[in-house]
This record gives C-alpha cells, sequence and structure tokens, in this order.
C-alpha cells in the first residue's frame, strides 16, 4: 500500500470513527437537554388563591443583598403550598376589612438560588450592597450569624417573606443598579422607598433590629410587626424570631423535602 493510499484509509477511518461518537453522544439522555423540575402536587401560584396580595419578588429583581437577580428566579411569582397559600388567603380577607394588605417578598425558593447565596457570602471582595443591606455586620460573620445558610425553609415551600401595605397601596419605585443605598434601618424617609407600613426597618436587613420582638422598636413600627404577627400566628405561622418578616406556614407539606424547581408559573401551570 502506497504512503497515499494509507493515509487516506486512516482518513476514511477517522471520519467513520468521528460519526459514529457524535451519533452515539446525540443519542445518548445526558447529552439531549433536560427538562427542568416541576413542582409537586401541592404547589400553587399564590395569585390563582388570593390575586389581591400584592407581590414584589425582590430575588427576580437586583435590588437584593448580592446586587443582582438570584438564580432560579425566572418570573416574578410567589409559588408556594396551596394549605399555606389558602392560610395567607384568610389572612388577607381579615386584613383588607381593617384597610391593609399582605405583600409578599418570597415564597418558594429553590436550592440553587440558596447555593448562590453561599457562593456569594464566600466571596468577601464582593460588598456591593453592604452600605444598605448589612452595614454593622461583617461579611466574615454571615454564616456565623446565622444570615446566610447551606439550606433555607423557603426551598420547602411553605415559609413567606411579607409585610403590610396600606390600601389603596401605591407603587414602589425599581431600583436603579448603582443608584446610592442608605442603612436598611435608617429612619423610613432615608431607606429605600416601600409602600409598605414602616416595620423600623427595611426587608432582609442583616441587623438585630430587624428581630421581631427587638425591645428598640416601639411605637407604631412595633404595632406594625405585632398586627402582622398576631394575624398570621392565629392562622398556623410560625415567626423566625430574628426577622420580622418571615413565617412559616405548619404543619408543613413537604417538612423534609428541599425542592429545587425554579420560580417560574411554568412550574405549576394547570394549577
Amino acid at each position: 500500500m502506497t504512503t497515499t493510499t494509507a493515509a487516506g484509509a486512516a482518513l476514511r477511518t477517522l471520519t467513520v470513527l468521528a460519526a459514529v461518537l457524535l451519533a452515539a453522544t446525540v443519542s445518548t439522555p445526558s447529552a439531549r437537554a433536560r427538562p427542568e423540575p416541576k413542582a409537586p402536587d401541592g404547589f400553587v401560584a399564590l395569585r390563582s388563591v388570593d390575586p389581591t396580595i400584592v407581590e414584589e419578588i425582590r430575588y427576580a429583581t437586583p435590588h437584593t443583598f448580592m446586587g443582582v437577580p438570584v438564580d432560579g428566579y425566572r418570573e416574578p411569582v410567589c409559588l408556594v403550598t396551596r394549605p399555606a397559600a389558602e392560610a395567607l388567603h384568610r389572612a388577607q380577607t381579615t386584613l383588607r376589612r381593617a384597610g391593609y394588605s399582605l405583600k409578599v417578598y418570597d415564597c418558594y425558593r429553590p436550592q440553587r438560588a440558596v447555593d448562590h447565596f453561599v457562593r456569594w457570602a464566600k466571596d468577601l471582595d464582593d460588598q456591593t450592597m453592604k452600605t444598605e443591606f448589612y452595614p454593622r455586620v461583617d461579611k466574615t460573620r454571615l454564616f456565623e450569624d446565622g444570615y446566610i445558610a447551606e439550606k433555607s425553609g423557603h426551598s420547602r415551600g411553605s415559609t413567606v417573606d411579607l409585610t403590610l401595605v396600606r390600601l389603596p397601596a401605591a407603587p414602589t419605585r425599581a431600583y436603579r443598579p448603582g443608584e446610592p443605598l442608605a442603612p436598611c434601618y435608617g429612619p423610613r424617609d432615608a431607606r429605600f422607598p416601600d409602600n409598605s407600613v414602616d416595620m423600623g426597618t427595611g426587608y432582609d436587613c442583616f441587623d438585630t433590629l430587624a428581630h421581631t420582638d427587638d425591645p428598640r422598636i416601639q411605637g407604631a413600627q412595633r404595632a406594625n410587626r405585632q398586627l402582622l404577627k398576631g394575624t398570621l400566628t392565629g392562622l398556623g405561622f410560625v415567626n423566625l424570631a430574628e426577622e420580622w418578616w418571615h413565617y412559616t406556614f405548619t404543619p408543613e407539606l413537604f417538612p423534609d423535602t428541599y425542592f429545587d424547581f425554579p420560580v417560574d408559573g411554568r412550574s405549576v401551570r394547570g394549577r
């Protein structure tokens, strides 16, 4: 066999092998796009149960303690277990008679979002939003002080972050990335504007003033926190003492499962 013939045969053999490998790769399930996981039965979009509850899903926006939208938040929609949604509807019915509405900041949170928090917390150089969200906390202490953890009850689907809004609800302007920041615990007029009642701090404020029953919070601010707490605890919700906005409906429908389907209306379509 001549050199030219041998080279041609080798080239044909390599071409055939490449074609076989390509076909095998395309046909293997691991190479095909994997469908996103869906929410199990038991999850709903809150608006399908009560469309009057105000939704301002912060983690779908750049107005977060990281300064960017959070992984897994495809749409600004509140997904939650149906028992929790129905309890929120009952709370809303009571509050609307008194001239208030609930407003949710966060509901179900996928594990990939929690993983995003953890990666950010380990990046000590990224302190873009420190002035607003954790001005008095050293970022090296976020895990130790309990502000960031590798698991969140939100991922089980029955925990919500929420506040109260006086009716009629005025709109809240969008955060503009790069705009000047102000501490989340400052006077109401100095903090980032929010259409909620004054709770003494902004949402997601990494500060002890955000503890629900902190004795330094008095007057109307304390009364607002107690109105929210009294309404929700009477309907089966349990407050996290370190965060005035954090409530879990009990008994939880999925007490031991941390889900990772995206925050997207398609995750619960048809329910």
